[in-house]
Protein backbone atom coordinates (compact mmCIF):
# COMPACT_ATOMS: atom_id res chain seq x y z
CA UNK A 1 0.00 0.00 0.00
CA UNK A 2 1.36 3.40 -1.01
CA UNK A 3 0.45 6.67 0.66
CA UNK A 4 -1.30 7.91 -2.50
CA UNK A 5 -3.81 5.07 -1.94
CA UNK A 6 -4.91 6.59 1.39
CA UNK A 7 -8.35 8.20 0.97
CA UNK A 8 -7.69 11.91 0.28
CA UNK A 9 -10.01 13.04 3.06
CA UNK A 10 -8.10 10.93 5.62
CA UNK A 11 -4.73 12.11 4.34
CA UNK A 12 -5.98 15.69 4.66
CA UNK A 13 -6.65 15.07 8.38
CA UNK A 14 -3.02 14.08 8.87
CA UNK A 15 -1.67 16.96 6.79
CA UNK A 16 -3.73 19.66 8.49
CA UNK A 17 -2.65 18.42 11.92
CA UNK A 18 -4.82 16.46 14.32
CA UNK A 19 -5.11 15.19 17.86
CA UNK A 20 -4.18 11.51 17.59
CA UNK A 21 -4.30 9.92 21.06
CA UNK A 22 -1.95 7.04 21.79
CA UNK A 23 -4.66 4.55 22.72
CA UNK A 24 -4.52 3.05 26.22
CA UNK A 25 -5.33 -0.55 27.17
CA UNK A 26 -8.36 -1.38 29.33
CA UNK A 27 -7.79 -4.45 31.50
CA UNK A 28 -9.89 -6.14 34.17
CA UNK A 29 -8.70 -7.23 37.60
CA UNK A 30 -7.21 -10.42 36.13
CA UNK A 31 -5.24 -8.32 33.61
CA UNK A 32 -7.36 -9.53 30.72
CA UNK A 33 -8.70 -7.29 27.97
CA UNK A 34 -11.89 -5.52 29.02
CA UNK A 35 -13.52 -5.19 25.60
CA UNK A 36 -16.40 -3.04 26.79
CA UNK A 37 -14.13 -0.43 28.32
CA UNK A 38 -11.59 -0.69 25.50
CA UNK A 39 -14.39 0.13 23.08
CA UNK A 40 -15.52 2.96 25.35
CA UNK A 41 -12.07 4.54 25.18
CA UNK A 42 -12.14 4.60 21.38
CA UNK A 43 -15.63 6.12 21.46
CA UNK A 44 -14.44 8.76 23.94
CA UNK A 45 -11.53 9.77 21.72
CA UNK A 46 -13.75 10.08 18.66
CA UNK A 47 -16.51 12.00 20.46
CA UNK A 48 -13.85 14.34 21.88
CA UNK A 49 -12.90 15.27 18.31
CA UNK A 50 -9.71 13.28 17.77
CA UNK A 51 -8.59 12.95 14.17
CA UNK A 52 -7.87 9.24 14.66
CA UNK A 53 -6.15 6.98 17.14
CA UNK A 54 -2.80 5.22 17.34
CA UNK A 55 -3.16 1.63 18.56
CA UNK A 56 -0.50 -0.90 19.52
CA UNK A 57 1.95 1.85 20.50
CA UNK A 58 3.86 2.43 23.74
CA UNK A 59 0.78 3.65 25.63
CA UNK A 60 -1.14 0.53 24.55
CA UNK A 61 1.78 -1.41 26.09
CA UNK A 62 4.21 -3.14 23.76
CA UNK A 63 3.66 -6.35 25.78
CA UNK A 64 0.27 -6.89 24.10
CA UNK A 65 2.32 -8.77 21.51
CA UNK A 66 3.55 -11.24 24.14
CA UNK A 67 0.07 -12.13 25.38
CA UNK A 68 -1.75 -12.48 22.05
CA UNK A 69 -3.59 -9.16 22.23
CA UNK A 70 -2.00 -7.27 19.33
CA UNK A 71 -4.49 -8.33 16.65
CA UNK A 72 -7.59 -8.29 18.91
CA UNK A 73 -6.82 -4.77 20.17
CA UNK A 74 -6.11 -3.38 16.69
CA UNK A 75 -9.19 -5.07 15.28
CA UNK A 76 -11.45 -3.80 18.07
CA UNK A 77 -10.32 -0.20 17.65
CA UNK A 78 -10.80 -0.25 13.88
CA UNK A 79 -14.22 -1.89 14.11
CA UNK A 80 -15.33 0.59 16.76
CA UNK A 81 -14.14 3.53 14.66
CA UNK A 82 -16.09 2.21 11.67
CA UNK A 83 -19.29 1.53 13.62
CA UNK A 84 -19.41 4.56 15.90
CA UNK A 85 -21.44 7.67 15.09
CA UNK A 86 -19.46 10.44 16.85
CA UNK A 87 -21.00 13.57 18.29
CA UNK A 88 -21.55 15.93 15.39
CA UNK A 89 -21.65 13.11 12.83
CA UNK A 90 -19.13 11.02 10.97
CA UNK A 91 -15.93 12.61 9.72
CA UNK A 92 -12.70 11.34 8.13
CA UNK A 93 -10.16 9.70 10.42
CA UNK A 94 -6.49 8.85 10.10
CA UNK A 95 -5.82 5.51 11.81
CA UNK A 96 -2.32 4.50 12.92
CA UNK A 97 -1.07 1.05 13.96
CA UNK A 98 2.02 0.66 16.11
CA UNK A 99 4.71 -1.53 14.53
CA UNK A 100 7.71 -2.97 16.37
CA UNK A 101 10.26 -5.75 16.48
CA UNK A 102 12.92 -6.92 14.06
CA UNK A 103 12.22 -6.72 10.34
CA UNK A 104 10.24 -9.95 10.02
CA UNK A 105 7.93 -9.09 12.90
CA UNK A 106 7.49 -5.45 11.84
CA UNK A 107 6.61 -6.53 8.28
CA UNK A 108 4.04 -9.04 9.57
CA UNK A 109 2.49 -6.41 11.81
CA UNK A 110 2.35 -3.99 8.87
CA UNK A 111 0.61 -6.63 6.76
CA UNK A 112 -1.96 -7.18 9.51
CA UNK A 113 -2.53 -3.45 9.95
CA UNK A 114 -3.03 -3.06 6.20
CA UNK A 115 -5.60 -5.88 6.15
CA UNK A 116 -7.48 -4.29 9.04
CA UNK A 117 -7.67 -0.96 7.23
CA UNK A 118 -5.10 1.17 9.04
CA UNK A 119 -3.71 4.05 7.01
CA UNK A 120 -0.13 4.01 8.33
CA UNK A 121 2.20 2.31 10.78
CA UNK A 122 4.12 4.04 13.57
CA UNK A 123 7.46 2.25 13.40
CA UNK A 124 9.39 1.78 16.64
CA UNK A 125 13.10 1.04 16.18
CA UNK A 126 13.72 0.02 19.79
CA UNK A 127 14.27 -3.63 18.83
CA UNK A 128 17.00 -2.59 16.38
CA UNK A 129 19.36 -1.37 19.09
CA UNK A 130 22.96 -1.96 17.98
CA UNK A 131 22.16 -1.81 14.26
CA UNK A 132 24.12 0.36 11.84
CA UNK A 133 22.49 3.27 10.07
CA UNK A 134 22.42 1.26 6.84
CA UNK A 135 20.67 -1.60 8.63
CA UNK A 136 18.12 0.75 10.16
CA UNK A 137 17.32 2.32 6.80
CA UNK A 138 17.01 -1.11 5.14
CA UNK A 139 14.63 -2.18 7.92
CA UNK A 140 12.48 0.93 7.40
CA UNK A 141 12.45 0.44 3.63
CA UNK A 142 11.28 -3.16 4.04
CA UNK A 143 8.35 -2.16 6.25
CA UNK A 144 7.52 0.83 4.02
CA UNK A 145 7.11 -1.66 1.19
CA UNK A 146 3.97 -2.88 2.95
CA UNK A 147 2.37 0.18 4.58
CA UNK A 148 2.90 3.96 4.69
CA UNK A 149 5.12 4.84 7.64
CA UNK A 150 5.08 7.33 10.46
CA UNK A 151 8.60 7.57 11.84
CA UNK A 152 8.99 7.38 15.60
CA UNK A 153 11.79 8.89 17.66
CA UNK A 154 11.13 7.21 21.01
CA UNK A 155 12.91 8.66 24.01
CA UNK A 156 15.74 6.48 25.38
CA UNK A 157 14.22 6.50 28.89
CA UNK A 158 11.51 4.09 27.68
CA UNK A 159 13.56 2.06 25.24
CA UNK A 160 14.33 4.33 22.28
CA UNK A 161 17.71 4.63 20.59
CA UNK A 162 19.62 7.81 19.62
CA UNK A 163 19.24 8.65 15.92
CA UNK A 164 21.20 11.24 13.94
CA UNK A 165 20.08 13.96 11.57
CA UNK A 166 21.73 11.94 8.81
CA UNK A 167 19.48 8.97 9.61
CA UNK A 168 16.37 11.15 9.56
CA UNK A 169 17.40 12.62 6.20
CA UNK A 170 17.63 9.11 4.76
CA UNK A 171 14.40 8.05 6.47
CA UNK A 172 12.48 11.08 5.16
CA UNK A 173 13.73 10.29 1.65
CA UNK A 174 11.81 6.96 1.69
CA UNK A 175 8.86 7.66 -0.60
CA UNK A 176 6.27 5.86 1.55
CA UNK A 177 6.94 7.92 4.69
CA UNK A 178 4.00 10.23 5.43
CA UNK A 179 4.88 11.64 8.86
CA UNK A 180 7.29 11.53 11.78
CA UNK A 181 6.37 11.54 15.45
CA UNK A 182 9.18 13.19 17.40
CA UNK A 183 9.29 11.99 20.99
CA UNK A 184 12.91 12.11 22.18
CA UNK A 185 11.95 14.59 24.95
CA UNK A 186 15.11 16.45 23.93
CA UNK A 187 15.30 19.72 21.95
CA UNK A 188 18.58 18.87 20.23
CA UNK A 189 17.28 15.53 18.99
CA UNK A 190 13.97 17.05 17.93
CA UNK A 191 15.88 19.52 15.78
CA UNK A 192 17.87 16.63 14.29
CA UNK A 193 14.62 15.18 12.94
CA UNK A 194 13.43 18.46 11.48
CA UNK A 195 16.82 19.22 9.93
CA UNK A 196 16.83 15.76 8.39
CA UNK A 197 13.39 16.27 6.83
CA UNK A 198 14.40 19.66 5.41
CA UNK A 199 17.70 18.25 4.10
CA UNK A 200 15.76 15.52 2.29
CA UNK A 201 13.53 18.12 0.65
CA UNK A 202 10.58 16.21 2.11
CA UNK A 203 8.82 18.91 4.08
CA UNK A 204 5.69 18.81 1.91
CA UNK A 205 5.31 15.02 2.02
CA UNK A 206 6.44 14.25 5.59
CA UNK A 207 4.12 15.84 8.12
CA UNK A 208 5.70 16.53 11.51
CA UNK A 209 3.91 15.49 14.69
CA UNK A 210 5.00 16.14 18.24
CA UNK A 211 5.35 13.24 20.62
CA UNK A 212 7.25 15.44 23.07
CA UNK A 213 4.67 15.33 25.84
CA UNK A 214 6.93 17.66 27.84
CA UNK A 215 6.82 20.47 25.25
CA UNK A 216 3.51 20.18 23.42
CA UNK A 217 2.30 23.76 22.99
CA UNK A 218 5.53 25.39 21.87
CA UNK A 219 6.30 22.50 19.54
CA UNK A 220 3.02 23.29 17.78
CA UNK A 221 3.42 27.08 17.82
CA UNK A 222 7.05 27.45 16.68
CA UNK A 223 8.14 27.79 13.06
CA UNK A 224 11.37 25.91 12.30
CA UNK A 225 13.59 27.46 9.63
CA UNK A 226 16.67 25.73 8.21
CA UNK A 227 18.69 26.25 5.04
CA UNK A 228 18.26 23.79 2.17
CA UNK A 229 20.26 24.21 -1.03
CA UNK A 230 21.13 27.77 -0.07
CA UNK A 231 17.59 28.87 0.73
CA UNK A 232 15.70 29.12 4.04
CA UNK A 233 12.93 26.56 4.41
CA UNK A 234 10.33 26.86 7.16
CA UNK A 235 8.33 23.90 8.40
CA UNK A 236 5.93 23.41 11.29
CA UNK A 237 4.83 20.64 13.59
CA UNK A 238 1.20 20.22 12.64
CA UNK A 239 -0.35 17.94 15.24
CA UNK A 240 0.30 15.58 18.09
CA UNK A 241 0.41 11.81 18.47
CA UNK A 242 0.68 11.73 22.21
CA UNK A 243 0.22 9.58 25.28
CA UNK A 244 -0.65 12.77 27.14
CA UNK A 245 -3.62 13.23 24.81
CA UNK A 246 -5.00 9.79 25.75
CA UNK A 247 -6.61 11.64 28.68
CA UNK A 248 -8.39 15.02 28.83
CA UNK A 249 -8.76 14.55 25.07
CA UNK A 250 -11.58 17.03 24.56
CA UNK A 251 -9.40 19.78 26.03
CA UNK A 252 -6.53 18.68 23.78
CA UNK A 253 -8.74 19.10 20.70
CA UNK A 254 -9.78 22.56 21.85
CA UNK A 255 -6.14 23.47 22.49
CA UNK A 256 -5.01 22.35 19.04
CA UNK A 257 -7.84 24.34 17.44
CA UNK A 258 -6.63 27.45 19.28
CA UNK A 259 -3.07 26.80 18.16
CA UNK A 260 -4.11 26.35 14.53
CA UNK A 261 -6.04 29.61 14.69
CA UNK A 262 -3.05 31.41 16.19
CA UNK A 263 -0.69 30.03 13.54
CA UNK A 264 -3.10 30.96 10.75
CA UNK A 265 -3.40 34.51 12.10
CA UNK A 266 0.32 34.91 12.70
CA UNK A 267 -0.26 35.86 16.34
CA UNK A 268 0.21 33.80 19.50
CA UNK A 269 -1.49 35.39 22.53
CA UNK A 270 0.49 35.42 25.77
CA UNK A 271 -2.13 33.27 27.51
CA UNK A 272 -1.66 30.58 24.87
CA UNK A 273 2.10 30.66 25.35
CA UNK A 274 1.58 30.35 29.10
CA UNK A 275 -0.26 27.07 28.55
CA UNK A 276 2.99 25.42 27.50
CA UNK A 277 4.32 25.36 31.07
CA UNK A 278 0.93 24.36 32.49
CA UNK A 279 0.53 21.42 30.09
CA UNK A 280 4.10 20.34 30.84
CA UNK A 281 3.40 20.50 34.57
CA UNK A 282 0.37 18.25 34.03
CA UNK A 283 2.54 15.87 32.05
CA UNK A 284 5.10 15.65 34.84
CA UNK A 285 2.35 14.22 37.04
CA UNK A 286 0.82 11.99 34.36
CA UNK A 287 4.14 10.54 33.21
CA UNK A 288 5.77 10.31 36.64
CA UNK A 289 8.85 12.32 35.71
CA UNK A 290 9.97 12.30 39.35
CA UNK A 291 10.57 8.56 39.08
CA UNK A 292 12.00 8.41 35.54
CA UNK A 293 8.62 7.65 33.90
CA UNK A 294 7.97 4.46 35.90
CA UNK A 295 4.27 5.33 36.28
CA UNK A 296 3.76 6.93 32.87
CA UNK A 297 1.03 4.52 31.75
CA UNK A 298 -0.50 4.00 35.18
CA UNK A 299 -0.80 7.77 35.60
CA UNK A 300 -2.97 8.02 32.49
CA UNK A 301 -4.99 5.03 33.67
CA UNK A 302 -5.60 6.73 37.00
CA UNK A 303 -7.16 9.77 35.34
CA UNK A 304 -9.53 7.55 33.36
CA UNK A 305 -10.30 5.47 36.47
CA UNK A 306 -11.29 8.61 38.34
CA UNK A 307 -13.52 9.58 35.42
CA UNK A 308 -15.19 6.14 35.44
CA UNK A 309 -13.95 5.01 32.04
CA UNK A 310 -11.55 2.42 33.45
CA UNK A 311 -12.31 0.07 36.33
CA UNK A 312 -8.73 0.09 37.61
CA UNK A 313 -5.19 1.09 36.66
CA UNK A 314 -3.91 -2.42 35.92
CA UNK A 315 -1.07 -2.84 33.42
CA UNK A 316 0.06 -6.10 31.83
CA UNK A 317 3.20 -5.95 33.95
CA UNK A 318 2.15 -6.25 37.62
CA UNK A 319 5.20 -4.16 38.56
CA UNK A 320 3.82 -1.14 36.73
CA UNK A 321 1.69 1.17 38.84
CA UNK A 322 1.59 4.58 40.43
CA UNK A 323 4.77 5.75 42.13
CA UNK A 324 4.92 7.20 45.62
CA UNK A 325 3.44 10.69 45.57
CA UNK A 326 2.14 10.43 42.00
CA UNK A 327 -1.50 10.37 43.05
CA UNK A 328 -1.00 13.56 45.02
CA UNK A 329 0.68 15.21 42.03
CA UNK A 330 -2.23 14.24 39.79
CA UNK A 331 -4.65 15.77 42.27
CA UNK A 332 -2.57 18.95 42.36
CA UNK A 333 -2.49 19.55 38.61
CA UNK A 334 -6.20 18.79 38.26
CA UNK A 335 -6.91 21.31 40.99
CA UNK A 336 -4.53 23.96 39.61
CA UNK A 337 -5.47 23.65 35.92
CA UNK A 338 -9.21 22.85 35.70
CA UNK A 339 -9.27 24.39 32.18
CA UNK A 340 -7.11 21.47 30.99
CA UNK A 341 -9.39 18.77 32.44
CA UNK A 342 -12.49 17.38 30.68
CA UNK A 343 -14.26 15.70 33.63
CA UNK A 344 -17.61 17.34 32.86
CA UNK A 345 -17.52 16.18 29.23
CA UNK A 346 -16.76 12.61 30.27
CA UNK A 347 -19.45 12.60 32.94
CA UNK A 348 -22.01 13.80 30.39
CA UNK A 349 -21.27 11.08 27.83
CA UNK A 350 -19.74 8.18 29.77
CA UNK A 351 -22.91 6.07 29.83
CA UNK A 352 -23.19 6.36 26.04
CA UNK A 353 -19.62 5.14 25.56
CA UNK A 354 -20.01 2.24 27.98
CA UNK A 355 -23.33 1.08 26.52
Amino acid sequence: MHWNEIPPESLAVLRRGAVIPAHLLALDGQRRLDERRQRALTRYYLDAGAGGVAVGVHSTQFAIRDVGLYEPVLSLAMQTARDWEPLGGRRPLFMVAGLSGATGQAVREAELARRLGYHAGLLSLAAMKGSTEDQLVAHCEAVAGVLPLVGFYLQPAVGGIPLTAAFWRRFAAIDNVVAIKMAPFNRYRTLDVIRGVVAAGAGDRVTLYTGNDDHIVLDLLCPFTFVHEGRPVTVRIRGGLLGHWSVWTQRAVQLLERIHAAVDSGQAPAELLALDAQVTDCNAALFDVAHDFHGCIAGCHEVLRQQGLLQGIWCLDPAEGLSAGQSEELARVQRDYPHLVDDAFVAQHRARWLA
